[in-house]
């Protein structure tokens, strides 16, 4: 099956890297028109670059022809996953992305997975985590979970495979971005939210971003 990919708003840096890493893969049809076809499967699409008024992200998920919107972006900043998906994205990755993950993330999100890939160190693909609508990372909702199941911080840093200060600084986030400053709080927010009793989030390797 052909998946059609077209990028909007883009430098032309950004354009030619993109067609390096698709156009010899036979299963993508990179559009280099938006408008020249009257159907497209996914369109990547950077926030930050100008381009039309019917360019916008809320433009784009309203258009009937396009299937699925991707925020494609080198500004990558995981916390604003959430509220890019909020938004009717279905996928938040960077253009850092090598052009294997690219291409795994494209075929994901094309089969109907929400895809969040940040870019560095070629990190490895995250996907519809428990409190990722409040903008916490695969990691943060992992630390989150491991000690709403009643690990200590040294357990969580042994369990992962992390720094007891890494767990720490990561705890902190978890509190920042869902409104409490309390272990007890974030304990009870946890169990709500489906990431206390059990429901852990797969480790991630040591090398991946947070």
């Amino acid at each position: 099956m052909t998946i059609r990919v077209a990028i909007v708003n883009d430098e032309e840096l950004v354009m030619r890297g993109l067609a390096a890493m698709l156009n010899p893969r036979d299963e993508f049809d990179l559009v280099p028109d938006l408008a020249a076809r009257p159907a497209v499967d996914i369109v990547l699409f950077d926030p930050l670059v100008s381009g039309p008024r019917d360019r916008t992200l809320e433009g784009l998920v309203a258009d009937p022809h396009i299937a699925h919107v991707v925020v494609y972006t080198w500004n990558f900043q995981p916390w604003s996953a959430g509220e890019w998906i909020r938004q009717g994205a279905t996928g938040y990755l960077s253009k850092g992305l090598p052009s294997a993950t690219l291409v795994e993330a494209l075929r994901a999100i094309n089969a109907g997975r929400v895809i969040v890939a940040p870019g560095r160190h070629g990190a490895a693909l995250s996907s519809d985590w428990a409190g990722q609508d409040q903008g916490l990372t695969e990691r943060e909702a992992q630390v989150l979970s491991l000690i709403a199941s009643g690990m200590t911080n040294l357990e969580v840093a042994e369990h992962i495979n992390l720094s007891v200060n890494s767990v720490k600084s990561y705890i902190r986030s978890c509190y920042r971005k869902i409104d409490v400053d309390s272990r007890s709080q974030a304990v009870l927010w946890a169990v709500a939210h489906g990431l206390g009793g059990g429901h852990h989030v797969v480790p991630l390797p040591a090398s991946a971003s947070a």
